[in-house]
């Protein structure tokens, strides 16, 4: 096991999530990676489909009306390699623990 590499830990200081219950959880459905030596970007997006309504030929002449669909960004955050191994990790660790508890979708 590493040496823990958070900022206090060579004092055994403990971490605490601050204004976690008051952080508004966004639902995220696009994502988008970018990547050069050693750091990764990765932006977090959500994107939904364009307001239309009416019969299948109303939506199909709405839908002719939209050059692009847009996505909003929701965080751009920087990883190091390092962290992006870690947080790989732990999506499949916490994927591995829905799966056993609730099944596979």
């Amino acid at each position: 096991m590493t040496a823990p590499t958070y900022p206090g830990a060579e004092f055994s200081l403990p971490l605490e999530w601050m204004d976690f219950e008051d952080t508004a959880i966004l639902f995220a459905n696009h994502f988008l990676v970018q990547h050069q030596p050693n750091e990764f970007v990765l932006t977090v997006g959500q994107v939904t489909r364009p307001p239309v309504v009416g019969t299948p030929e109303q939506i199909r002449e709405q839908a002719r009306e939209f050059h692009r669909v847009p996505i909003a960004t929701l965080a751009r955050m920087g990883l190091t390699r390092d962290r992006t191994v870690e947080l790989i990790g732990l999506l499949q660790a916490a994927l591995q623990e829905h799966d056993r508890n609730l099944g596979s979708s």
